[in-house]
């Protein structure tokens, strides 16, 4: 994963994090704490993505690269609220 790869999913990621925290959270805004983990959700859903076998799918900014992020984002927030038992995380 070189550089440029990487910045493409930390803005995928920031945008599918606010787009999770809407979803999750019902809130109107932006979160840092929702764009963080939306990166990191980014992140999980490219790796878990690529392991099932359909790499080119997820490349550069685009539609299938922001669903594959908002999942991931989705799935972790879901596990945080689980964990910590917040109503909001």
């Amino acid at each position: 994963m070189d550089l440029t790869t990487i910045l493409i999913w930390i803005v995928v990621g920031a945008i599918a994090g606010w787009l999770a925290g809407l979803l999750v959270n019902k809130e109107t805004g932006l979160s840092v704490r929702d764009i963080i983990v939306g990166i990191i959700g980014a992140f999980i859903g490219g790796f878990l993505y690529n392991q099932f076998g359909a790499a080119g799918a997820v490349t550069g900014i685009n539609f299938t690269s922001i669903l594959v992020a908002l999942v991931g984002a989705v799935v972790l927030l879901l596990i945080i609220r689980l964990v910590t038992g917040a109503k909001r995380v």
